[in-house]
């Protein structure tokens, strides 16, 4: 989809208004855009061509136009103009973790840097630190996200691939020759990163399955076409091969391109004490060569005495052994969730109404959700007062009444510097959920900062630490904690720990969430959704909770709401 394309577009339009100096309000209008674009589950290429533009939340007649021009022409005159009245390479040193308009065009006019390689040969000469507002932790954390920016473009967050290899499937399935169709590797093990697209099929006839695949419209470059295996590489700059395999290998293959390559050598371990070898194209008696297994993934893990294993878990980090002792837990499912607990809406950054929110939510099959938009001290997203807290939850009872589904008054207070929470306790204690997280200083020194998350958490009316390491993928790594205190204080506490849903956090991640859970700390999964169309989200933090070995027991919000209640009320 050119969603994504459009937004970046928008996102890079607000940056050189920004650096132009342009009016706060202009510049927030474009970011708007883009996180409606983002959150958008149908190509708006569709939305366009039945004259909705102006529909979608957050998009007005002059973006709305940018769209209609960009998918016309692939670009917008505007956007043209902006980047040539700046000077060259500005734009690409933004893409730079930790260089904002600011700092690149400060960079630009005292040190002539134009390159992000003239940008780390600068740091390293130490010459960063000397200009006006940085220093020497700026120059440091400058060469971690050119680390960070290097290491991403090997690999694309799994919120940019999962959209376009969902659409590749479902082009694929409607091909009348398929009978067969998935995905496999890293992507079928829902990695938060994915280095390239794998797509199994079975067919009789492969020629017009080749077709559809080559000619994708998201088809950028053609690598290879061939009767049974062809590569491409999409749009969004990632590889994707399709292979077309016989129906009685079907399993065999999805098992072996599913991986990982260290599961995959213990199961063929398991197979040759067994006089057994496992291939792509099936299970096999090692002295006839005769084929006992292969049509199913079950048929393959059987042959070896073993059950299916989610291949979320296929990882080599005991599963094998614990599927060998019929121990394998029952991993989350996303019908297991009765609720979201933190999305926003237009009384902070979001673009949607709160009953716009709550129907949505219903029609996902919700019994609840939770309001949480920004507190009052984060005044560039909007934050909201105490006063109109007050006026919002009079506003989330009607939209309740109105809608059919219960509107938990919460919000998504700001942990402030010194850890006390951006809210006093009278209006918290009014409010049904309260989610604190942190959204400034992010670069306090461990102490300091697991100290005042601690300290956040020890206010009797923190329910759940929302994205507790702050790291956004690909833009900004997490700060520096001690998860383990944090764990700590979430068991003495009973503070729930969040599995933020966003593609764009993924936080806690798979290996952090396994440990909280080992641990015995109580989890959620929220969306952190802007719009209605990003409450699809919770995929992702399924994905995570299922690699991290989690069960439905172990996330507050497979709770009912009654139940759900009552834990809120024994805090």
């Amino acid at each position: 989809m050119q969603n994504r394309a459009i937004a970046a577009m928008f996102n890079d339009i607000a940056d050189m208004l920004e650096i132009k100096g342009e009016s706060p309000f202009r510049i927030t209008a474009y970011r708007r855009a883009a996180r409606a674009l983002e959150g958008l589950t149908e190509d708006v290429a569709a939305i366009a061509a039945r004259g909705e533009l102006e529909e979608i939340p957050g998009i007005g007649k002059g973006t709305a136009e940018k769209i209609q021009e960009f998918l016309r022409t692939g670009t917008s005159k505007y956007y043209e103009e902006l980047r040539a009245s700046l000077p060259p390479g500005i734009t690409t040193l933004m893409s730079v973790p930790e260089v904002g308009p600011r700092t690149a065009m400060l960079l630009y006019e005292r040190l002539g840097i134009k390159t992000i390689d003239e940008l780390e040969q600068a740091c390293k000469a130490g010459k960063v630190r000397k200009l006006p507002r940085m220093g020497e932790r700026t120059e440091e954390n400058i060469l971690k996200g050119i680390a960070l920016l290097r290491r991403t473009k090997e690999r694309l967050p799994i919120g940019q691939v999962l959209p376009h290899a969902q659409e590749l499937v479902a082009a694929l399935r409607g091909v009348k020759e398929v009978n067969q169709v998935s995905v496999a590797g890293s992507l079928r093990r829902m990695k938060e990163s994915i280095g390239d697209i794998d797509i199994l099929v079975t067919s009789a006839n492969p020629e017009p399955v080749m077709e559809v695949f080559t000619t994708f419209g998201r088809v950028k470059q053609v690598l290879a076409k061939g009767s049974t295996r062809s590569s491409v590489v999409l749009d969004v700059g990632i590889q994707a091969d399709v292979r077309v395999v016989e129906p009685e290998s079907f399993g065999a293959a999805l098992q072996y391109f599913t991986g990982s390559k260290d599961h995959n050598v213990k199961l063929r371990e398991k197979a040759v004490k067994k006089g057994l070898k496992i291939n792509e194209y099936g299970v096999f008696h090692v002295q006839d060569d005769r084929r006992i297994a292969g049509r199913t993934e079950e048929e393959v893990y059987a042959a070896v005495g073993l059950p299916w294993i989610p291949p979320e878990i296929r990882e080599d980090q005991g599963e094998i052994e614990l599927a060998e002792r019929a121990g394998l837990p029952k991993l989350i499912e996303l019908g297991d969730m009765h609720g979201d607990l933190q999305m926003h809406t237009r009384w902070s950054d979001g673009s949607d109404s709160v009953e716009a929110m709550a129907k949505a939510a219903k029609a996902l099959g919700y019994e609840y959700l939770a309001i949480t938009d920004h507190s009052q001290s984060l005044k560039f997203v909007g934050g909201v007062t105490v006063d109109e807290l007050r006026e919002h939850a009079r506003a989330a009872k009607k939209a309740s009444d109105k809608v059919g589904i219960a509107v938990l008054m919460g919000t998504e207070c700001d942990i402030l510097p010194d850890g006390r929470l951006d809210y006093p306790d009278d209006a918290l204690r009014d409010l049904d959920v309260v989610v604190c997280s942190v959204h400034s200083r992010l670069r306090m020194p461990r102490q300091e900062m697991t100290a005042r998350i601690v300290k956040a958490m020890e206010n009797r009316h923190t329910d759940i630490l929302g994205h507790p390491t702050g790291r956004l993928l690909g833009q900004r790594e997490a700060y520096e904690i001690d998860l383990e205190q944090l764990i700590d204080a979430a068991l003495r506490t009973g503070t729930a720990l969040e599995i933020n849903a966003s593609p764009q956090r993924l936080d806690l991640n798979d290996v952090q969430a396994k440990t909280a859970k080992e641990r015995g700390a109580q989890l959620v999964i929220s969306t952190d959704a802007h719009n209605r169309y990003q409450l699809k989200y919770m995929e992702f933090g399924i994905g995570i909770a299922r690699r991290a070995w989690i069960e439905a027991t172990n996330v507050l919000n497979t709770l009912p709401l009654v139940q759900l209640q009552a834990w809120l009320h024994e805090r």
